[in-house]
């Protein structure tokens, strides 16, 4: 299928290529358009199906069960149903599901119940025909030497060893199932599988990003409220949330959880200090400047302001995409310094949007 790739590419944009090019296409070209699609979506299927490795099942059992969810996807859907992906998703996890439900244990049973049970089974047989009616449970006990207690709980494992399930059909000719006989579907259920697995992620990332979406999401509070919170502005609140949750997403459908964006950086800004023309001096800043590196802004521009009396200290804040409070703090801090030394003190670089905080905080003068 033209614009497929080898590499792992978007389900959902191949999914619309599929159908367009399927609908105009011969019945043997859309064959195989079909296997090319079935194709690229393996890798999905193959991370499904590892999520419930280690439950019993073989692994390949599992891989196979979770194929069989992939093109049973792709024979179903339709494009103006929504996502290719989360239909998928939902699509393979219920025939995972499935097999577990109908070629596993309901119940554990422990084998010496196991074994109780056959000798209950067998003497009941035997007493039955031989006192013409059914034995009482201290006959049993007396017969296989166990307690009434054991036996009856040899009873009830046995009840267990084939249990029935609820989403047997009533009959052949009703399709309603046994379970929507006995009550009412806990909405809830389905999303266990999801609600564990954030759960643990959720663990994985820093406090406060981890706060942050509690306080948005839990607390019901607005990107301003939890920004007067943590000391920062709106905008990198917004920033924050919106990397937390794309990365929640990624590690949401891969078998090894991605490291935590900017996780190996440096801690703080990165400032680099040049030696201009004649006494002058520059610093290029990099990174965001919150209150947590502030400081470290302050000692630093500082430090370049006593070294030498120069008579320009240039800052380029081309590299610096946030600032709050804090930083702005530092810099007027840097600015009536640099006043009363006698050096001017000049602000390059600065977007747009930091110039109208810079202008508020009474720092305009310094743009260039």
């Amino acid at each position: 299928m033209s614009g497929f790739s080898s590499v792992e590419p978007d389900l959902d944009v191949c999914a619309d290529e599929f159908v367009r090019a399927s609908a105009e296409a011969e019945p043997a070209v859309a064959a195989r358009l079909r296997e090319d699609f079935v194709r690229i979506g393996l890798p999905l299927a193959g991370r499904l199906a590892g999520r419930y490795a280690g439950r019993g099942e073989p692994a390949e059992d599992l891989e196979q069960v979770a194929r069989i969810g992939l093109v049973k996807t792709v024979d179903r859907y339709e494009a103006d149903r929504g996502s290719f992906t989360a239909f998928a998703v939902v699509t393979i996890r219920g025939e995972l599901r499935r097999h577990f439900r109908d070629h596993t244990w309901g119940v554990h049973v422990p084998r010496r119940l196991q074994d109780l049970g056959l000798e209950v089974r067998r003497a009941t047989d035997e007493l039955t025909t031989r006192l013409h009616r059914p034995p009482t449970d201290a006959e049993i006990a007396e017969a296989v030497r166990a307690s009434e207690a054991d036996v009856l709980q040899a009873r009830t494992s046995l009840a267990g060893y084939s249990a029935m399930s609820l989403n047997r059909q009533v009959s052949a000719d009703d399709d309603t199932e046994i379970g929507d006989l006995l009550g009412g579907l806990d909405p809830d259920l389905a999303a266990v599988d999801d609600l564990t697995t954030v759960g643990s992620l959720l663990l994985r990332m820093p406090q406060r990003d981890r706060q942050m979406l509690a306080l948005r999401y839990w607390g019901n509070q607005s990107q301003s409220e939890i920004a007067e919170r943590f000391g920062i502005s709106q905008m990198q609140v917004s920033r924050l949330l919106s990397r937390a949750l794309t990365w929640l997403r990624t590690a949401m459908l891969t078998d090894v959880v991605p490291a935590w964006p900017g996780e190996n950086d440096e801690p703080g800004v990165r400032i680099e200090l040049y030696t201009g023309t004649g006494r002058e001096r520059i610093a290029r800043v990099r990174g965001e400047v919150d209150r947590d590196n502030a400081g470290e802004l302050r000692i630093r521009l500082l430090s370049a302001l006593c070294a030498g009396r120069p008579t320009l200290l240039v800052v380029d804040l081309s590299g610096v995409p946030t600032i709050d409070a804090a930083g702005l703090r530092a810099l007027v801090t840097v600015r009536d310094t640099a006043t009363s030394r006698g050096t001017h003190l000049r602000l390059t670089g600065v977007a747009p949007h930091l110039a109208q905080l810079i202008t508020a905080t009474g720092l305009g003068s310094l743009l260039r």
